[in-house]
């Protein structure tokens, strides 16, 4: 064998063995999921929040990874039930972050649980989107922490806003212990004075009673009082809203985005009829006109929900899908999971349209919606309709 020949032959072996290198690592690199880490509260007294964020993940877990994946890679849902328990919370986010070793986190139902993890995340330094309201959660802004859902100082202004148009400013509040009613409560009282609202009662129930009567007969029996607001979520607002009825109460009453779900419409029955609150227009998708720039994500969204599941969707489920496809534009501009590439990714989103609104993060805003993103809505004959 002369010298070109050894030196082909040469070549030749450095060809075999790279494409049986490739054999072996190329295709395993490629199929490596991309793994998504939640925690959230599919039982337990948030279940009405968490069962429906969870659902909305597999489903579009299974939607993305069918049309390709993310960068050629599937996506892997690993999700644990914290059953609206900070520490259970806390406990899985730990697990997620050092044995799953998932490369983002979507999740946290409730304030509490959120606000448990975000030393871990921020100590890990993962890209954490929550699911949860309360404004804590964004302000002051934390460099690895984000949010779907609107707050609940928004909530506050928005329903300020809706009793100027009414000329209420003689305001009665009450609320829960829980972490979102606390919040609520104390951003409504910041923020009263902005809008002329003053608030002249002011009533808390524990997060285990089943009658508010008491605290809602001093409301009653307050001079003056124009309008209620019922800074609460959970099953608290249902029985607020029935006992509200019972002892004949006849101003309007407001409740928080933090019962944005039909299941509320089913708890209060005929009490919550005239109800208003702020919400995101996924309840009242097919109301849009079709000119709204959101219709056709809240439709689309809605559909799919609703024909996979057999059950109404509600803005709780949308926080989870704005979450995912959040984390997903933003590993798509990374061009893969470097975390911190990913975060800035998502600190970078500009024009997204979601089922919350249009999202534009900043370096000083991590949840990126203003107030045209919260629709007013009332409840008549039984369902969500747009307050005209």
């Amino acid at each position: 064998m002369n010298s070109t020949q050894a030196r082909d032959s040469f070549k030749r072996g450095l060809a075999a063995v790279a494409a049986t290198c490739a054999l072996f690592t190329g295709p395993a690199v490629a199929q490596e999921p991309i793994k998504i880490g939640s925690f959230l509260s599919v039982t337990g007294g948030a279940a009405f929040l968490g069962d429906p964020e969870q659902k909305t993940l597999e489903l579009y877990v299974e939607k993305v990874n069918a049309a390709g994946g993310v960068l050629g890679r599937k996506l892997q849902l690993v999700a644990y039930d914290s059953a609206g328990d900070a520490e259970k919370a806390r406990s899985f986010a730990k697990r997620l972050i050092e044995q799953d070793k998932v490369d983002v986190i979507v999740g946290g139902s409730t304030t509490g649980e959120t606000m448990a993890v975000i030393p871990l995340v921020e100590a890990a330094q993962i890209p954490f989107i929550s699911l949860a309201g309360a404004v804590v959660i964004v302000e002051p802004v934390k460099k690895w922490v984000f949010k779907t859902p609107h707050t609940d100082r928004m909530a506050c202004e928005k329903i300020f806003i809706d009793m100027q148009s009414r000329k209420f400013s003689k305001v009665a509040l009450i609320s829960g212990n829980g972490g979102f009613d606390k919040s609520m409560r104390a951003q409504c009282l910041g923020v009263a004075k902005k809008y002329g609202i003053d608030v002249i009662a002011d009533e808390t129930y524990g997060d285990k009673d089943t009658d508010m009567t008491a605290q809602l007969t001093k409301i009653k029996n307050t001079a003056g009082v124009q309008s209620v607001l019922n800074a609460g979520f959970g099953q608290g607002p249902a029985i607020v809203t029935k006992n509200y009825r019972q002892i004949g109460i006849t101003v309007p009453l407001y409740q928080s985005h933090g019962v944005a779900s039909k299941d509320f419409i089913k708890l209060a029955g005929g009490a919550a009829e005239g109800v208003r609150l702020p919400a995101a227009a996924l309840l009242v998708a097919d109301d849009l006109p079709a000119s709204d720039p959101q219709r056709a994500v809240v439709v689309s969204y809605k559909h799919e929900y609703e024909s996979r599941f057999k059950s109404e969707v509600s803005t709780f489920a949308g926080h989870a899908y704005d979450g995912l496809m959040l984390a997903v534009d933003a590993m798509k501009k990374a061009g893969g999971t470097d975390k911190a590439k990913v975060r800035d990714a998502i600190e970078g989103i500009h024009g997204y349209m979601g089922t919350a609104g249009v999202v534009n993060m900043s370096p000083t805003d991590h949840m990126g919606l203003d107030l045209t993103a919260f629709r007013m809505l009332e409840v008549k004959g039984g369902n969500w309709t747009l307050v005209k």
